[in-house]
């Protein structure tokens, strides 16, 4: 059993940015797969950027391409989101998940993923 939780947002402006944080406890990170999503309002729930467990192989959604990075790091068991170029759509509730599947390619549906946290708002304004 592992739980998660995130941290960092907040209220930015467009252009701006924010660091996510997403902090594992219960066990490590390691052999995990780790994934963010987002939901806005209204909205489902969508695939935001993945990182593999073991070679650190980072997939992200076209519409955050360039502008988002995720990272891990297993020995503090945390994961994290740098965003960048913030723009008012990227607004949401952001969670991060773990997942112990390790497919090829991205892995963006939310059935791979066991475990969640309670996600974080960004809200970002024009």
């Amino acid at each position: 059993q592992v739980q998660l939780e995130e941290s960092g947002g907040g209220l930015v402006q467009a252009g701006g940015s924010l660091r996510l944080s997403c902090a594992a406890s219960g066990r490590t990170l390691t052999g995990f797969g780790m994934g963010w999503f987002r939901q806005a309002p209204g909205k489902e729930r969508e695939f935001v950027a993945d990182i593999t467990p073991s070679r650190g192989i980072t997939y992200y959604a076209d519409s955050v391409k360039g502008r988002f990075t995720i990272s891990r790091d297993n020995a503090e068991s945390t994961v994290y989101l740098q965003m960048n170029s913030l723009k008012p759509e990227d607004t949401g509730v952001y969670y991060c998940a773990a997942r112990l599947e390790d497919p090829t390619g991205r892995v963006t549906w939310k059935s791979a993923y066991a475990y969640w946290g309670q996600g974080t708002q960004v809200t970002v304004s024009s």
